[in-house]
């Protein structure tokens, strides 16, 4: 017996793109490959509350599976919603709930009742497994919705809750025998502007991060140890944290407050090798004592989420002598398809193509550009499959994936990134990219964060209007606006320094840190 909710809400065949499929056999389950990654006895997973092995993983993930569908009469194909901060626990549940045949839908803990019941609603979720300090707005969205038939507690990593009392004595389930194009998650976008779309991804989709970008420029070994800040119902959080480690048989450390200094502090304490953190993140890092300490075996670190400022990255290099590797990636696309590492590496450009994809800028009319500017397309393993949602169209057409972003392309095929496609601001004829403001805006010392955009002006159309976040020593006033403005001039075209400086305690940002440029317009 199979559920196929999910199989009849995929898009019809002709509205998908191109893919250019990996060498998977036709029958894998993508959990217990993934625990095949390291050995039994080898460290998996490690925090403030314990160090667990492997084998540990594996039998407890495999009981969980046990659980739901010897006792909670789960079937291949049940939606199981996750809702808890990275820890052993909510691992060893992600991996159950594929062991068991689910499809599992892991939620940012962030969301608040309503957003929970959107989600719960459109994948119409029947179990769900769920920490017990975020439960109050979990039980706030079952009112709202009708769905969810099974819902059961656990203990954040303490060992102590009701999931973990019912698994204790249990036999361990072997994992279900699926097929490489059995759906295994749902992964809803963080939704900067409207309603979030449930992305599908297959068994062997889990696996082709680990496989395509992992390998090529976030390589990992037994003993390695890697630690981001992402929660992995963030598919940048999720590669991250959780497959590549165990893909290659490292290690994970997971942290639940990922602030600057704890991060410095988790580092410092539990031996990472490997951070995956956003742009604005590694730029607070560098201000914190803890800084040197951290440094002592970290030797790779990865940004994505947002596009990774030539001034951050220099100045961490400078700092760190460690090269951030930069990237783009999707949630339709499971993760990053555009990076480089190493001497290959030029400042400033998200990199060439991940090996197993390919890519391309179209013009307007969907021709593809040899070199220039022009709107970014994606081809590989992995693509979008939207949950019965007519945007399909918007971002699969041509047989490519289009992802709303403007890029450059060089002649030695390195992508620049320009701005997503709808953050381009026209001001008085001329064509101005805000992350470029932005960017000359953090080379100031003065500026913390900053997010650019264009407003109405009737003399020029549009006008470049910053919102900036202070350093903490430096003071809101007038000269500053001045300096800042002069400043912006000096770094690059003057036509395109902000007309308009606003300065706000905080930037409004995604559960996932991507910054909210709707909100900042609507204002």
């Amino acid at each position: 017996m199979r559920d196929n909710f999910v199989e009849r809400r995929l898009p019809k065949p002709e509205a998908l793109p191109n893919l250019l499929l990996l060498d998977y056999p036709d029958r894998l389950n993508a959990a217990a490959k993934l625990l095949k990654g390291g050995d039994p006895q080898a460290l998996a997973i490690v925090n403030d509350h314990g160090r667990w092995s492997y084998g540990e993983l594996d039998n407890f993930s495999g009981r969980v599976a046990r659980l739901l569908v010897d006792e909670e009469g789960l079937v291949p194909g049940n939606r199981v919603l996750l809702r808890g901060p990275n820890g052993y626990t909510l691992f060893a549940c992600w991996l159950g709930v594929l062991k068991a045949g689910g499809v599992v839908v892991t939620t940012m803990p962030l969301l608040r009742p309503g957003e929970i019941a959107t989600v719960i609603d459109r994948a119409e979720v029947s179990h769900a497994l769920v920490d017990s300090r975020f439960i109050g707005d979990f039980r706030q969205a079952m009112e709202q919705t009708r769905f969810v038939r099974s819902l059961i507690k656990y203990d954040g990593d303490h060992g102590q809750g009701a999931l973990e009392t019912r698994c204790r004595d249990l036999v361990p389930l072997p994992p279900v025998d699926t097929a490489a194009d059995d759906p295994a998650l749902i992964a809803f976008t963080s939704g900067t502007t409207g309603i979030p779309k449930g992305c599908v991804h297959f068994h062997r989709d889990i696996l082709a991060p680990c496989d395509t970008f992992a390998k090529a420029h976030f390589a990992m070994r037994p003993g390695d140890i890697v630690m981001t800040s992402a929660p992995i119902a963030f598919t940048f959080g999720l590669g991250s944290t959780l497959l590549f480690p165990l893909r290659f048989g490292a290690a994970a450390t997971t942290i639940e407050q990922p602030s600057p200094s704890a991060m410095l502090e988790a580092i410092a304490k539990h031996g990472v090798t490997h951070l995956a953190t956003a742009p604005t993140a590694y730029k607070a890092m560098l201000s914190q004592p803890g800084l040197d300490e951290a440094l002592k075996l970290l030797r790779v670190c990865l940004s994505a989420g947002e596009h990774l400022p030539k001034a951050i990255w220099q100045a961490w290099k400078d700092r760190t002598d460690i090269s951030i590797v930069d990237g783009i990636g999707a949630t339709e696309l499971m993760h990053i398809f555009i990076s480089e590492s190493g001497a290959a590496i030029r400042p400033g450009s998200t990199g060439r193509t991940v090996p197993g994809y390919e890519a391309s800028i179209l013009d307007a009319e969907g021709n593809e550009l040899a070199t220039g500017e022009g709107r970014l397309a994606i081809k590989g393993p992995t693509g979008c499959r939207y949950l019965d949602d007519p945007r399909q169209a918007d971002y699969a057409a041509g047989g490519w994936n289009i992802t709303g972003d403007t890029y450059a392309l060089d002649e030695d095929g390195y992508y620049w990134f320009v701005a997503r496609s709808d953050d381009m601001i026209v001001s008085s004829g001329y064509n101005i990219a805000a992350p470029e403001v932005e960017n000359a805006l953090l080379s100031h010392p003065s500026v913390a964060e900053c997010a650019v955009i264009g407003v109405p002006c009737p003399e020029r159309g549009q006008k470049v209007k910053a919102f900036v976040v202070l350093a903490t020593d430096a003071m809101p006033t007038e000269a500053l606006i001045s300096e800042l403005k002069n400043f912006v001039k000096s770094t690059i075209a003057p036509y395109k320094y902000p007309r308009e400086i606003l300065f706000v305690d905080a930037l409004p940002k995604t559960a996932t840190g991507k910054l909210r440029r709707v909100e900042l317009r609507n204002r």
